[in-house]
């Protein structure tokens, strides 16, 4: 594909989707599946590579979009320096390729939930933020960062450089050492990230997002006290929880206002939304806890004119109602698991929908199955707009003849 058409095609593909979002008629169904780490694994690449060969699993992203040129935005997320966490010894992942793993080559990371934070911390965590994430926090994520514990400032009396003694103490200087090394491994991380992002736009690929954030009720539960722990929390420490959700909504909106300035073709932000399904709170508890922070961020991008993707992940089916109280063509959802014939009747009148096609059906399921499931979805979904076509998770694996089956499916019926 010449430029031109490349370019030509980058922006029909985005406002495609754009046109989705405002609940258009859009002629064709937009065609964005999730793929995670098949890209690699069918094109002689791994999971691993992302993390320590970038060469070989860009190529491997590359060759896999040429192959299924069908797609109206990828979801290709760059790479992260598995030697980067190395040497900070992180430890609230497992990744693959690290010395000693269990985690196999062909899987994404695993979140390793621990109480990196203590309940009776809420307090210092609320009124010395900056100071517990120091001398706390990131020592105990990051297991080579135990120098920095020791910075603590004490200006009785301010006449020489004194007051600077704990920062340049032994173990603050090895500390500086470490994070020097990860500077430079993440910044080879970020290059060839936008390296492979730049040939992905060549091809007339737009990125499906350019934003990522997070529910500050996932925040608080993924990073810092469990997910046990915080569902424990939710007796006895409700007022820490709402007073952490509202600093945690407040510091994703600081960290997001790049989008009023930067020069972005497509302004989306990606939520994978981890705790918020079925059964796991009461409803006042999600609409208090977790919906209203969370639609603070969203809001606040919806505002700087971003469209917030909002993630679900488990079963939402009792959610529906909640989901409507939002601007009328201003937001996506996307289902893992709910009743989508529902979830069209009842999102689908103010907000874009799209998932629910199962990831394990293409890798265990018949290609017959895939394709009456996408012929389902998209007699249900796609009528009157406001649908974009997708899996319900990430796909890490399939049989190639699933694949296929998706693709011929799509094409025949969109």
């Amino acid at each position: 594909m010449d430029q031109k058409s490349a370019m030509s095609t980058f922006d029909e593909r985005i406002q495609l989707v754009n046109r989705a979002i405002s609940l258009e008629e859009t002629g064709k169904i937009p065609f964005v599946p999730f793929f995670s780490s098949v890209m690699q694994r069918l094109n002689g690449s791994s999971y691993k590579d992302i993390y320590y060969n970038y060469k070989q699993a860009g190529d491997a992203t590359i060759k896999f979009y040429e192959q299924y040129p069908a797609c109206d935005a990828h979801c290709f997320l760059g790479f992260t320096s598995g030697r980067a966490n190395e040497a900070a010894g992180t430890s609230i992942i497992d990744w693959p390729g690290r010395p000693g793993t269990i985690v196999s080559d062909y899987s994404s990371h695993q979140v390793l939930e621990r109480e990196f934070m203590a309940p009776e911390e809420y307090r210092e965590l609320l009124d010395d933020y900056t100071g517990f994430m120091m001398r706390k926090y990131l020592p105990r994520v990051y297991s080579n960062l135990q120098g920095v514990s020791g910075i603590t400032y004490t200006p009785t009396v301010v006449l020489s450089t004194s007051l600077l003694a704990p920062m340049y103490s032994p173990a603050a200087l090895e500390v500086y050492k470490t994070l020097a090394e990860v500077a430079k491994l993440d910044a080879d991380a970020a290059a060839a990230s936008g390296e492979y992002n730049a040939k992905l736009a060549a091809m007339g690929l737009p990125p499906f997002f350019s934003g990522l954030s997070e529910a500050p009720f996932d925040i608080l539960g993924d990073y810092f006290r469990g997910t046990v722990g915080l569902m424990m929390d939710l007796f006895e420490y409700e007022d820490e929880i709402i007073a952490a959700c509202d600093m945690f909504a407040d510091q994703q909106i600081a960290a997001l206002q790049y989008f009023k300035t930067a020069p972005l073709p497509v302004k989306r932000v990606f939520f994978p939304l981890h705790k918020g399904m079925d059964g796991f709170m009461s409803p006042a508890q999600y609409e208090k806890l977790y919906w209203k922070p969370l639609k603070k961020i969203f809001m606040a991008l919806i505002d700087m004119g971003v469209t917030p993707i909002l993630y679900t992940e488990g079963r939402y089916n009792s959610r529906l109602e909640q989901l409507i109280d939002v601007p009328k063509g201003k937001v996506i959802y996307h289902f893992e698991d709910v009743d989508m014939k529902r979830a069209k009747e009842v999102v689908g009148k103010v907000a874009c929908i799209t998932g629910n096609l199962p990831v394990a059906m293409l890798e265990f399921g018949k290609k017959e199955q895939v394709s009456d499931y996408c012929k389902f979805l998209i007699d249900t979904c796609a009528p009157g707009g406001g649908y974009i076509f997708d899996f319900n998770g990430s796909l890490e694996n399939t049989k190639k003849e699933n694949l296929d089956a998706m693709f011929e499916a799509f094409a025949k019926y969109r």
